[in-house]
């Protein structure tokens, strides 16, 4: 008798018109690995089937069933299995004015909020978010606007904190933060880092060293996590995948699909047609 089917991997990234600053995804990954990135916004997951390893610049996390994933803006990570099965979960995006105002709101938090721990064990949370899901996909605009502030709320009040104001650049931070800037300028026909490091008058060894300080990762990766951040606003803006593949630099469509699949989770075509629909949601991929 034959062995029983592998399930396949299924994902679904999107976004609810009533909350725009809020980006959810769903998914089951088996062979998918998320290489080092990173996001602008916050990351709120939780895993109800299999186990997720989440590699952040202080360790493994290793993710399992009732976990809760807590990943602050900026901070580089990788994702992939830890299990043959795979991991499913979901994934709440919130923006970073979205829980810093929720903070403001319901706790006394101010300033910019953030999480010291990457994966805690929190059924409640665990709920909550799906809890959000379930309201967004159908079409329950109250619903999911109020239990996103209440399982924003709950994190923040039982794991966040206020982080402390950045103390003032040394001169390695600020080369590095001028080669991004420099990068984020030229991403279509970046420098190379010998180019580059000449131009910000260091040498590259010296500028590489301090970027990947900075930033958790060297240039080059960051500057793909970069065109794909720029990819993703102008696909939700409307544009093709093979023009937004050559405004950002990618040298062809192929090569975007490639990497903005490896990073964001879903090709871009199909997270083009999601942010085109506005309907409530069919019923999941069968797991």
């Amino acid at each position: 008798m034959a062995g029983a089917q592998q399930p396949a991997e299924w994902a679904r990234h999107w976004s609810y018109a009533e909350l725009p600053d809020l980006d959810l995804l769903r998914a089951r990954y088996i062979r998918h690995t998320f290489p080092r990135h990173s996001h602008e916004g916050y990351v709120f997951a939780t895993i109800s089937h299999g186990v997720e390893d989440i590699g952040t610049p202080s360790g493994t996390v290793h993710a399992g069933p009732g976990t809760v994933v807590m990943i602050n803006p900026e901070v580089p990570h990788t994702a992939r299995a830890s299990v043959p099965e795979g991991w499913v979960y979901a994934t709440l995006y919130p923006s970073v004015e979205v829980v810093n105002a929720i903070a403001a709101d319901t706790t006394n938090l101010r300033g910019t909020v953030g999480f010291t721990e990457t994966g805690v064990a929190d059924p409640h949370a665990a709920r909550l978010i799906g809890e959000v899901h379930r309201a967004a996909e159908e079409g329950n605009a109250l619903a999911a606007d109020s239990m996103l502030r209440v399982a924003v709320t709950h994190l923040l009040t039982r794991h966040g904190s206020a982080f402390p104001t950045p103390a003032p650049r040394a001169a390695g931070a600020r080369d590095a933060a001028r080669a991004r800037s420099l990068l984020e300028s030229r991403m279509a026909a970046p420098p190379t880092l010998e180019a580059l490091a000449t131009e910000l008058g260091t040498s590259p060894f010296a500028l590489l060293r301090a970027f990947k300080k900075q930033y958790g990762m060297p240039p080059h990766t960051w500057l793909t996590d970069a065109r794909v951040r720029r990819a993703r606003r102008m696909l939700d803006a409307g544009t093709a995948p093979a023009i937004a593949a050559a405004e950002v630099g990618f040298t062809d469509q192929p090569h975007l699909n490639r990497h903005f699949t490896r990073i964001v989770g879903v090709p871009p075509g199909a997270y083009q047609r999601e942010r085109a629909r506005t309907y409530k949601t069919g019923p999941e991929p069968s797991r």
